[in-house]
C-alpha cells in the first residue's frame, strides 16, 4: 500500500477495521471493530514473541510496543510495527521468515 492513501484516505491506516461507505465490512459496529483490533493485537503478539516483544492497544487510537527489558515505542498504526520493533530490538524482525511461521504453525512462540 502505497503512503499517499494515508494522506488521500483519511486517518485510518488500510490495516484498520473501519466502516467506510461503499466497502464491505463485517465490522460496522465499534464493539466489532474494537474486537477485530483485539484479533490483529494478538496476532501480531505471536510473531513479536519470537523477538522478545509484546504490543498493546492504546484507546483504540495507537498502539505500544515494548520489549522485556522496558523499552517502548507508540506507533500509529501496524503500519509501523515491525520497523519499531527493528529499532526498539536492534535486529531484523521478519514476521515472514520461514521458521518463524513455522513454529507459530505448531503452536510454539518460542
Amino acid at each position: 500500500m502505497c503512503s499517499l492513501c494515508g494522506v488521500i484516505g483519511g486517518n485510518e491506516h488500510w490495516t484498520d477495521a473501519v466502516a467506510r461507505p461503499g466497502v464491505f465490512t463485517r465490522n460496522v459496529e465499534r464493539i466489532d471493530r474494537r474486537r477485530e483490533r483485539a484479533r490483529r493485537v494478538s496476532a501480531a503478539n505471536r510473531a513479536l514473541a519470537a523477538f522478545g516483544m509484546s504490543l498493546s492497544d492504546w484507546q483504540g487510537a495507537s498502539f505500544v510496543l515494548a520489549t522485556r527489558t522496558g523499552k517502548s515505542e507508540v506507533i500509529e498504526d501496524l503500519g509501523h510495527l515491525w520497523p519499531a520493533a527493528e529499532r526498539l530490538s536492534g535486529r531484523l524482525c521478519d514476521p515472514l521468515d520461514p521458521v518463524l511461521i513455522a513454529r507459530m504453525e505448531e503452536g510454539r512462540d518460542d
